[in-house]
């Protein structure tokens, strides 16, 4: 069945398609005949109730620097388009927590990937504390001392700021570190939210490993590799990506967290697992699909469209 499919994401004529996961679900809606409709999310309404935004239709292709095509803007009632990606970037700020109140006014009648209720309810590094079985030692606070005596019990720990993302701020404490009181307040004049305070992973050198799991399913991995000198793997930070399979450890803690995934319409979902333990589940705009399958694995877009098309509830014209 076609679809019209509006992307709410940040500009596209600006991203990196190589490794852009929404660039790669575009590609694969397109390929099965969907409408595709591209808006940034400053162009959305609400008036009166009724949620609008001012739309282009989009067309693209798998050329870097040449990607996509946009027709003539114009505005719509996103009640009537079938599916609504909700693609943007963080940071999850008020922004962003804004337009997920905006867009659960649609959902489900408008399928929104991911259910707008949940993103908003599930910041990844506090979602993921409702496993603290699965995960390294973890405290969350703005507190100096119990940061201090969090130190004293697991030597080196590894600071970030509870809604950061792409791996800026991630910062590793050393046990004895005469930089700690300059990064306290480092964090304190620039962070207004708690920090995440972990126990360091001395195995992350092997790699921080991204699973992408589909509707609750595990489908695909990839393994980054920080770059020299770093803890940080994301790849916009110079990690490295490789080609992986799931340990049974890795298949243990997606067994653990699917069944709440789907039951909370998170159709799109990719955590992070280090030395087996899982330290983040990213549910705003995960990637990790094109790495994937340049890396010889499948081309996740196609079991996220099958979970997407299977989930429309709206009736299709013939």
């Amino acid at each position: 069945m076609a679809l019209t499919v509006a992307v709410q994401m940040d500009p596209i004529q600006a991203i990196r398609i190589a490794g852009d996961t929404t660039f790669a679900l575009l590609l694969e809606a397109q390929s099965r005949g969907h409408t595709l409709l591209h808006y940034t999310p400053d162009r959305l309404s609400m008036r009166d109730g009724r949620v609008t935004a001012r739309v282009e239709p989009l067309r693209v292709q798998d050329v870097e620097g040449d990607h996509a095509a946009l027709g003539a803007q114009e505005r719509i009632d996103l009640a009537e388009v079938d599916v609504v990606l909700m693609r943007q970037d963080p940071p999850f700020d008020l922004a962003y927590i804004t337009a997920t109140h905006m867009l659960e006014r649609i959902h489900p009648q408008t399928l929104v990937v991911n259910n707008p209720f949940e993103v908003r309810n599930a910041p990844e590094k506090l979602f993921v504390t409702a496993y603290p079985e699965l995960m390294p030692p973890t405290l969350i606070t703005r507190d100096k001392r119990e940061i201090e005596e969090f130190r004293a019990e697991h030597g080196a720990v590894v600071m970030k700021p509870l809604h950061g993302h792409g791996g800026a701020a991630v910062l590793r404490v050393l046990p004895e570190d005469p930089n700690f009181g300059s990064m306290f307040d480092l964090f304190s004049v620039t962070f207004r939210e708690p920090w995440v305070v972990q126990r360091f992973l001395p195995r992350i050198t092997e790699g921080d490993k991204r699973i992408i799991l589909v509707d609750g399913e595990p489908l695909g991995a990839v393994n980054r590799v920080p770059a020299a000198n770093d803890i940080r793997s994301n790849m916009v930070r110079g990690g490295t990506g490789g080609a992986t399979a799931l340990t049974p450890r890795e298949q243990e803690i997606c067994a653990a967290i699917g069944p709440e995934l789907r039951r909370r319409g998170l159709i799109l979902v990719g955590i992070d697992v280090i030395d087996g333990n899982l330290t983040e589940i990213n549910v705003t705009s995960p990637t990790g699909i094109r790495a994937i399958k340049r890396l010889g694995g499948p081309d996740l877009a196609v079991p996220v469209w099958d979970a997407i098309e299977a989930k429309v509830t709206r009736p299709q014209s013939a």
